[in-house]
């Protein structure tokens, strides 16, 4: 039996969010059939009928568990009817143990309860990140908000040696630092805090790279023309929306050394080619690095990808949320009941 969810229809059975998709290329992965019927939810009525008429070495894999309100209030009632599905549980969902829900919470109290290859292979990778890096240890972090990466920031300047910051994130720092940012996105009730972050990396030795120079443009679409400017003085109107040539030299500089690396997110609006070239050239250095690599969060696997160089990549770590929760120290309640 599988259990899995997708997306957040919040207790509402709606098609777009039905597992079939999923069933089907599940069928074609494991090169045999694999049982599904669309019900209300993992527990319903119609779903334990079909559990029960499961023949022996069968696969089923269930309707979402979000389709039921109790997942995510992790209700033991919604525990009990999945753990009578099965006589052990296993739970290789590390992008969710973040959450505790019925299906990756309650249930594992229940039966006999494992991790999964794909969990132990991510709890190893991270525990590496955590528990003695190897050094130089440096840490490459980009997207749009800094509130989206404060706590995992912070956490990391207790132990890396080195943070290189990019994404649309960097013009906070950088306006807190008294630059000019033109159109740039800054979230300015986190400019405080993006300068007193500065300052205890100063205090604890830990180099603070932000982009020398940023491409830029007026818009965020194809064909937008672009422009190079230092990333503290850039013209009212633009945007900065990649980090720029000297900033990917030395970004690229920075990471020679490398002896542990770790990346989540995006250096600029990289599904657009103009707003690429970062990103990519970044992608490609740490590939090519003889260090210890992991890399999180679905922009930045999408970046190796395209850069074609995932395979080189020591990790590639689906977590998502998961993964920074970890890093930040906190415990995931998903890891936390397999461990009981």
């Amino acid at each position: 039996m599988v259990l899995s969810h997708l997306g957040r229809p919040k207790g509402e059975p709606l098609d777009h969010y039905r597992l079939r998709p999923v069933a089907q290329r599940l069928a074609e992965l494991l090169g045999r059939d694999v049982r599904y019927l669309a019900t209300s939810g993992p527990a319903s009525h119609d779903a334990q009928r079909f559990v029960a008429d499961a023949p022996e070495g069968s696969v089923t894999l269930l309707e979402n568990t979000r389709f039921d309100t109790r997942e995510a209030a992790n209700d033991p009632g919604l525990a009990r009817t999945l753990a009578s599905y099965a006589d052990a549980y296993v739970n290789d969902a590390f992008g969710s143990a973040h959450r505790a829900h019925a299906s990756t919470e309650a249930v594992a109290k229940l039966l006999p309860s494992a991790a999964g290859a794909l969990m132990s292979k991510e709890l190893e990778a991270l525990s590496k990140l955590v528990e003695n890096p190897a050094r130089p240890f440096k840490v490459i972090l980009g997207g749009a908000k800094v509130s989206d990466k404060l706590a995992v920031i912070e956490s990391l300047l207790a132990s890396a040696d080195a943070v290189l910051i990019g994404g649309a994130m960097a013009y906070t720092f950088l306006k807190a630092r008294g630059g000019d940012v033109g159109d740039s996105l800054v979230e300015d009730d986190m400019i405080p805090i993006a300068a007193e972050i500065m300052e205890r990396a100063s205090e604890r030795g830990v180099a603070l790279h932000l982009p020398q120079d940023s491409v830029c443009a007026a818009a965020i679409e194809e064909g937008a023309a672009s422009e190079v400017h230092p990333s503290d003085a850039i013209p009212a109107g633009l945007k900065g929306l990649d980090i720029g040539p000297e900033a990917t030299a030395a970004f690229v500089g920075a990471l020679q050394d490398a002896a542990t690396v770790f990346w989540n997110g995006p250096l600029g609006v990289f599904e657009i080619a103009a707003f690429a070239r970062g990103t990519l050239a970044v992608a490609e250095a740490v590939a090519g690095l003889d260090a210890f690599t992991v890399v999180g969060g679905g922009d930045s696997l999408a970046a190796v990808n395209r850069a074609g160089v995932a395979a080189a990549i020591d990790h590639l770590s689906t977590g998502g949320g998961a993964s920074l929760e970890f890093l930040e120290g906190k415990e995931l309640p998903g890891v936390a009941a397999l461990r009981r």
